[in-house]
């Protein structure tokens, strides 16, 4: 996977798309809409008018115009991307933390089974695990999450995490 932010534009997301050309083997090119470190407070801060979801969407929904695989969002606008964007459309969600992990620097964060349930096609998980006194506990237990989501069902088009 190769990310880049959409908030580049079309001409850069295009032209990035068009790098890669039609090669079989490539990496997925994604988008990133809006980190899940901002609120809507710091969207103002940087000049950006708009809700995070309704600033996520719009990025997402350039991003496919401009022919990225999919895009890098915050479980809060996963359902809306989806809808927008098509089953096709791959959605890498960050900011993901188990019920008991600190939020840390995140201010837009869901559980694994939150995400999955949402729709997301894989998971972002980092300091809950690199942090934790027991890393492999740590990724166990988000795996078994996860797998729990999987059994019971979950978003139609979630795929690999």
């Amino acid at each position: 996977m190769m990310t880049l932010h959409a908030s580049g534009g079309a001409a850069m997301m295009c032209a990035a798309r068009e790098a890669l050309g039609d090669r079989k083997k490539r990496p997925m090119l994604l988008a990133v809409t809006i980190l899940t470190s901002l609120d809507q407070a710091a969207l103002e801060q940087i000049g950006l008018s708009g809700s995070p979801g309704s600033r996520a969407l719009a990025l997402a929904q350039l991003a496919k115009e401009s022919g990225m695989d999919g895009v890098v969002a915050s479980a809060h606008e996963v359902q809306a991307i989806r809808q927008a964007c098509g089953a096709n459309f791959a959605i890498v969600v960050p900011g993901v933390r188990p019920a008991s992990a600190a939020v840390n620097d995140q201010s837009r964060v869901a559980t694994p089974g939150d995400a999955i349930r949402a729709g997301a096609d894989y998971l972002v998980v980092g300091r809950p695990i690199t942090a934790a006194a027991n890393p492999r506990a740590a990724a166990l237990a988000i795996a078994s999450e996860i797998s729990s989501v999987a059994r019971v069902g979950r978003a139609p088009n979630s795929g690999a995490v």
